[in-house]
């Protein structure tokens, strides 16, 4: 070549040559083909690679597969086992540019280690339970001795490899536990809160970080060569670097946060400063003759929990996850040669290294647990829990073949073994594991039904910090008393995403004035605080706080879980959509919708969907100081009875009034309703007259019951307006006084009123019920919250069943408690 140029070995057989400044082009109208530039390259490279994985991601989602396995197989897909076959490798991956693609995939790989070691915990350690820890130790110590004896089996052709390098690596990819990529699939099978979800995930948190240790000893040890000095200078170096970490940067840090007050944003010298010192981490460790990750992580786990960490992971968390780190996955996948598995031989000793990796895994979990005493399938399942795969492997694998401890062979062996595993982990758990819900009958599930002197038991559902003031004011006005305490479980709703903060918060405690280690979890500590405060200021409510972590399709399921295992009477989740400045209505995430529509059509008791539009109150104010008006539109039905039994606890407050407005039919919709039926003496329709007559009796029952107790009380108002269509409704709606600070409306499911006629044809929101929808769309004038109730009216609930047992609250105890262990008590 005319110009400077240098030589790239590729497998140690190709040399590729190449110019320097062909980094970027002039252009196609130039002459110019991008595809002989490293940066035009480059980005096809990492579009190619993001779209594929998303897209494998797309379609292996609803098999419950994580999105490591996506990654890596998109890898495949484009490597040299699928795609890479034809011209299309040499065009969009030349030789020439694995450099390129390994040098940003490292550099991923840095900052996504680096973001890890910021948002774990380590004092979490000092909390695991004897049995996890023993569990964990097992799980490599079996894995570890069938490594040592197979290595006679897979070693023997292996001429070129030194056997003790061999083994060192072999057991770390066979023997360790991929934590993140475990919490993932724990969520996806419902059992994160559950006794052996918990520790599961306990024993995956020991076993990666004696995987750490023990690949930080094995890359020591590698060189064969230079074994004696060159082996103690970099676990010497090491050792001095970790102690630096923790006497000098660490201290360094701190300092910089005592900079910024209290409240203020770190400046952007400070960000800059804290992100440079991954890559001088990285540069010193790899200097040494260790991996660089481990740098980055090292100098990750110094950083304090509190906002200079939130503040990193929401500045990087996104694009590092997204953008970055799926190229060093893809990478992994691009070196892989599906291609030479070829004859019964390589296939077979596939199949021997899963059996190998699955078979001691099991063994050492079944043992120790049985030991304790554990159900047989729960401990098998323990175990399949155990060889989850995931990043640390993939980082194994890479260093191994870098280093020549694996030829290309052996490599591919291992990669596909360890996705195998990992894509394998959800289905065998499925099959062989599957916990009986035992679903314990009780009376109480709706409001009505509730004895006045009975515990009230309530499930709400928070999203995010804005949700708290106004449910917990609404609750505040629910008019706990020691008669009839209010006992309330707060469930945090976390989306089950790829991030590293959403899973985390698994593992972070709750308990108040720790730092935060995730935005998911600083959310979770203001929602927890909030309501402990206001437990704090009423001596009749005690408060349980839960976490649902779970994609926003499946998350109804936790919800309505819950709220029978707690044998909840009413859920209170907030409407989709939120007020802003301007007064408009707008829509916060579309899957909040969803989740709303399938919780009404799923719940096991009753259910309120509260469009919040702010609710006067404080929970620094005296219960007995708050003061609220509110307005109950009553026109028939179950859910309109459900709405008025809670307005009518509610008025009970001494600072509340009830104002309570009964739409009648007029003189006109009356002719409509008495003209006479075509077919009088179909079963059906006879069905529905003897229905409609019962819900009249009740409805003149509750609101005659109401009356009484109206005139000896000012603070409770009766109304009724006669209307004959649903133009008239909307308008005696429009004319109800603006005094009102919370409308209660039922849903009116399966209810057909002439007085709502037509009305459902401009409904927005179904599920908010016609009168629901009007209430809540930014035309209406009155900017006030809204209730909508619906009722629980499932048949098959005796008289005969079991009421709500005692609890803590009806014995005057007030507490707030953790989420692990309070998840799933017995009832």
């Amino acid at each position: 070549m005319s110009n400077t140029s240098a030589a790239y070995v590729a497998n140690n057989e190709t040399i590729v040559c190449y110019a320097p400044q062909m980094v970027t082009s002039k252009g196609v109208w130039l002459g110019d083909n991008p595809f002989k530039f490293s940066l035009p390259v480059f980005i096809l490279q990492l579009l190619l690679i993001v779209a594929t994985s998303r897209l494998l991601h797309f379609f292996l989602k609803p098999f419950r597969q994580p999105r490591v396995v996506s990654e890596v197989l998109g890898g495949f897909i484009l490597g040299p086992s699928v795609l890479g076959r034809s011209k299309f490798g040499e065009i969009v991956f030349p030789l020439r540019s694995v450099m390129v693609l390994d040098t940003m995939a490292n550099v991923g790989l840095l900052y996504f280690l680096f973001l890890i070691g910021v948002e774990t915990d380590i004092s979490i350690v000092q909390h695991v339970g004897r049995k996890a820890l023993v569990i964990a130790l097992a799980g490599m110590l079996f894995p570890f001795i069938i490594s040592v004896s197979s290595s006679f089996i897979i070693h023997k052709e292996l001429t070129t490899i030194e056997r003790s390098s061999y083994i060192l690596f072999f057991v770390v990819a066979l023997s360790v536990t991929a934590f993140p990529v475990l919490v993932r699939i724990l969520a996806e099978l419902k059992l994160l809160k559950m006794k052996i979800g918990r520790l599961a995930m306990s024993a995956a948190l020991i076993s990666d970080l004696c995987g750490w240790f023990i690949l930080a000893f094995a890359i020591a040890l590698s060189d064969k060569e230079t074994f004696e000095w060159t082996s103690i200078w970099v676990l010497l170096s090491s050792t001095l670097f970790v102690i630096f970490c923790i006497f000098v940067v660490q201290p360094a840090v701190k300092w910089l946060i005592r900079q910024t007050p209290g409240g203020d944003t770190f400046n952007e010298f400070s960000i800059c400063v804290i992100l440079s010192g991954v890559m001088i981490s990285g540069f010193i460790t790899e200097t040494i003759g260790i991996h660089a990750v481990f740098g980055a992580i090292i100098y990750g786990l110094v950083i304090p929990n509190g906002p200079l960490g939130i503040t990193l992971i929401e500045k990087l968390e996104d694009f590092v996850t997204g953008i970055l780190l799926p190229l060093f996955f893809a990478s992994t996948g691009l070196k892989t040669k599906i291609s030479i598995m070829v004859g019964v031989y390589n296939w077979a000793l596939l199949i021997l290294v899963i059996f190998l990796a699955c078979a001691g895994k099991v063994l050492g979990t079944l043992l120790v647990a049985l030991f304790y005493k554990m159900p047989l399938r729960e401990a098998v399942t323990l175990g399949f829990l155990m060889n989850t795969k995931g990043l640390i492997e993939m980082i194994v694998l890479n260093v191994a073949k870098k280093q020549n401890v694996l030829d290309e062979r052996l490599f591919t062996i291992m990669v596909i073994a360890a996705v195998a595993m990992t894509g394998l982990i959800t289905p065998i758990v499925t099959i062989i594991y599957r916990p009986a819900r035992t679903s314990v009958p009780y009376k109480w599930r709706a409001i009505q039904s509730t004895k006045p002197d009975a515990e009230l038991r309530v499930l709400v559902c928070i999203h995010s910090p804005r949700n708290v003031p106004t449910i917990i004011n609404l609750l505040e006005a629910s008019h706990p008393t020691k008669n009839s305490p209010l006992c309330i479980y707060v469930l945090h709703l976390i989306e089950l995403t790829d991030r590293a903060s959403a899973m985390l918060i698994v593992r972070g405690t709750q308990e108040s004035g720790r730092p935060a280690v995730s935005p998911m979890q600083a959310q979770s500590n203001h929602v927890i605080k909030s309501f402990k405060n206001f437990m704090q200021h009423n001596s009749c409510v005690s408060v349980h706080p839960l976490t649902a972590i779970s994609y926003y399709s499946t998350m109804h399921q936790d919800i309505c879980n819950m709220a029978e295992d707690k044998r909840v009477t009413f859920i209170v989740i907030p409407f989709h959509k939120q007020q802003m400045v301007d007064g408009e209505m707008a829509s916060m995430n579309p899957e909040f919708r969803i989740l709303n529509q399938n919780v009404l059509a799923n719940a096991p008791c009753s259910v309120g969907i509260l469009v919040d539009r702010g609710l006067s109150g404080s929970t620094d104010l005296a219960a007995n100081q708050l003061s609220h008006h509110i307005a109950v539109l009553f026109f028939g039905g179950p859910d309109d009875r459900e709405a008025l039994s809670y307005a009518s606890r509610m008025a009970e407050h001494p600072g509340n009034s009830l104002c309570v407005v009964r739409f009648l039919p007029g003189k006109n919709s009356a002719k409509l309703k008495s003209e006479p039926s075509l077919a009088p003496t179909n079963p059906k329709t006879l069905k529905e007259q003897t229905d409609s007559r019962r819900e009249k009796l009740l409805d003149n029952d509750l609101i005659k019951d109401f009356r009484i107790k109206a005139k000896n009380d000012e603070s409770l108002v009766y109304i009724e307006r006669l209307v004959n269509n649903g133009e008239e409704t909307v308008e005696a709606v429009r004319s109800v006084d603006d005094i009102h600070d919370l409308f209660i409306v039922g849903r009116g499911q399966g209810i057909f009123s002439h007085l709502t006629a037509g009305l459902t044809d401009w409904s927005e929101c179904p599920e908010l019920g016609t009168i629901g929808d009007l209430l809540a769309s930014s035309d209406f004038s009155a900017k006030v919250s809204v209730l909508v109730v619906q009722q629980y009216t499932a048949s098959g609930v005796q008289e005969e069943e079991t009421g709500i047992p005692d609890s803590p609250s009806q014995q005057d105890k007030q507490y707030i408690t953790n989420q692990v262990n309070q998840d799933h008590r017995p009832q």
